[in-house]
């Protein structure tokens, strides 16, 4: 194998000359980009920039499957193999793409042109079937498409995007998502203005009576977390805010609207996020599978510093300094958990922390972190944008504002709806234009991935904090992924079930070995024989041992969706007598 050429990387390595570790993900991917892969002696090189171990630099390369230690194309063709592409016929697609490159997954065209893969989910499943050619997002592909995709000819898709009541949306569309005047004529900076009219525990007040909930499933109450935050001992420099844009659970595609559409929104929240809890240096960590709302919130944060929103003394505060650094994941999608994601940007493998200690206290570089996702973040936003009685006026008293929900699956109009808490089921599908080609619902994935099924019987459920929880199912990120009554369901909690043993991150033996066990049998009962007698029993044993003494939420809720088919459908993993 010929030795890569570093005069190419000098330039690249005298930039990040000084930098600590946590510059690793950046150099690796920059350094990625000019040779396709990285080459030993190459990490050799970063090694000796950053003065990282050699072994942890092949740690972190070995662990993201966005980077590469064996010879790669620098243009990847990924291809969504997951549920919601899978009910889409990408299957069928990716056969196709397949034949017509002469390439299997994970191989390279002789050339070394292209190298082609099947990936998990890329978070545009209102567009499945999609794919990734290079940093080129396609979308809803069919068979007589795939020629103009591989061309680099088909056009990208824009996010879907529905409701009638937009407080948080409501630009989306509408404007240049790369121009700051534009966002500033649509009533950019308003909310920001009229927070900073408080003290920052006005605010934090004002967020605790708005009942905000943190909107990326774990629900735990936004003003408290704020409150928690500022009132830990350190200085501004010392605090951080962080934007969890890792959205990477099958059937999310939430927040890809925001970034892609209003980036300036997101800048804007973190800054008074920041104002809030005291902090001067802000995060936006986004899942790697997302360059296009990447390049847009690069530019967003750029000419945000260029005119004064970022830097010193914003919007005339003297004191109140605050940039961001918008840093890129590499395909992972347990840094969707906060520990986990501050191990990343610290230049480390993804693996989650034992808590306590929480983030509040020992986050980011062990100082004191609040951690937001991305539509929490436009919430909160939007309550002072808006006026906070005008927020409580939407959606219930324990749900309160909107939420986002990602509509996939069977259904004629999927897309990104923001509606105000309390509308059902039943309803969200019917403005999703019903079940496609006149077929019946089978079944009804809740939450994501790591959500639960429903059946008909329960389509009428509201869909709120208080009615998720009566009928025994989680809002999560807002997934309703629907059904329909010609879909094995076998083949559906098979796909699941490899999307969470493709993921897990291997730090706890309960979910490492009981991600690959319960896909080992789900894979026999879909694909080589069926069912055998006690694969129900040996599921619900797998399932309540990772929920009960997995490490974090991934593998607490690898089985949660498997575990809910079975109880509705026993004849799935049933055999016959």
């Amino acid at each position: 194998m010929t030795a890569p050429d570093l005069t190419l990387l000098t330039p690249l390595l005298e930039r990040y000359n000084g930098r600590s570790r946590d510059a690793l993900l950046p150099l690796l991917h920059d350094a990625q980009a000019l040779y396709g892969w990285l080459p030993r002696e190459v990490q050799e090189a970063i090694s000796r920039t950053l003065r990282v171990p050699l072994a942890d630099i092949h740690g972190v390369v070995e662990f993201y499957t966005m980077f590469y230690n064996e010879p790669t194309a620098k243009q990847v063709i990924r291809v969504c193999t997951d549920v919601a592409c899978q009910l889409a016929g990408a299957g069928n697609v990716a056969a196709a793409i397949e034949n017509e490159l002469g390439l299997a997954h994970g191989e390279t065209s002789a050339d070394g042109r292209i190298t082609y893969e099947h990936a998990p989910c890329l978070g545009m499943c209102e567009h499945a079937p999609c794919a990734l050619h290079g940093e080129r997002p396609a979308g809803d592909l069919t068979l007589d498409s795939v020629g103009a995709f591989l061309a680099s000819e088909y056009p990208e898709p824009a996010p879907k995007i529905y409701g009638e009541s937009r407080l948080k949306l409501h630009r989306a569309g509408q404007i240049d998502p790369g121009s700051l005047p534009d966002y500033l004529n649509s009533d950019g900076y308003s909310g920001l203005r009229q927070a900073m009219q408080h003290t920052p525990e006005e605010i934090i007040q004002i967020m605790q009576d708005s009942r905000i909930v943190g909107r990326g499933g774990a629900m735990f109450p936004t003003g408290l977390k704020w409150k928690f935050t500022r009132g830990t001992p350190g200085s501004p420099a010392e605090k951080h805010i962080i934007a969890n844009a890792d959205e990477s659970e099958p059937g999310t595609f939430k927040d890809r609207g925001l970034m892609e559409n209003d980036p300036f929104q997101l800048v804007e929240a973190l800054t008074l996020a920041a104002y809030a809890i005291g902090a001067e240096n802000g995060w936006i960590f986004i899942r790697g599978e997302y360059p296009r709302a990447r390049r847009r919130l690069e530019t967003a944060v750029q000419q945000a510093r260029q005119a004064g929103y970022l830097g010193q003394n914003i919007l005339g505060h003297d004191g109140f300094n605050f940039d961001i650094e918008v840093r890129a994941g590499a395909g992972a999608y347990i840094c969707g958990e906060e520990t986990a994601l501050f191990e990343a940007i610290e230049g480390k493998r993804g693996f989650p922390r034992i808590k306590p200690p929480f983030p509040t206290t020992h986050g980011l570089f062990q100082q004191p972190t609040c951690i937001n996702n991305v539509e929490t973040l436009a919430a909160a936003l939007a309550v002072f944008r808006y006026g906070l009685d005008n927020w409580l006026s939407y959606g219930t008293e324990e749900s309160t504002g909107t939420k986002w929900f990602c509509l996939s699956g069977h259904v004629a109009q999927p897309g990104l709806y923001e509606l105000p808490f309390g509308v059902t089921v039943r309803e969200l599908i019917e403005m999703g234009g019903g079940v496609k080609d006149g077929r019946s619902i089978q079944a009804v994935l809740l939450g994501g991935a790591a959500g639960v099924f429903i059946g008909p019987d329960k389509l009428d459920a509201p869909l709120t904090y208080e009615g998720a929880k009566a009928n025994n199912f989680p809002l999560g990120s807002g997934v309703v992924m629907v059904i329909d009554d010609q879909t094995d369901m076998r083949q559906v909690l098979y796909d699941l079930a490899h999307f969470f043993a493709h993921e897990s991150c291997g730090k706890c033996f309960p979910c490492q070995l009981g991600t690959q066990r319960q896909l080992e049998i789900l894979e026999r009962v879909a694909h080589n024989g069926g069912p055998r007698p006690g694969d129900k029993m040996a599921l619900e044993d797998i399932g309540f041992a990772m929920t009960n003494t997995s490490l974090c939420g991934l593998g607490q809720t690898a089985g949660t969706a498997v575990l809910s088919a079975i109880q509705l459908w026993p004849e799935l993993v049933t055999s016959n007598p």
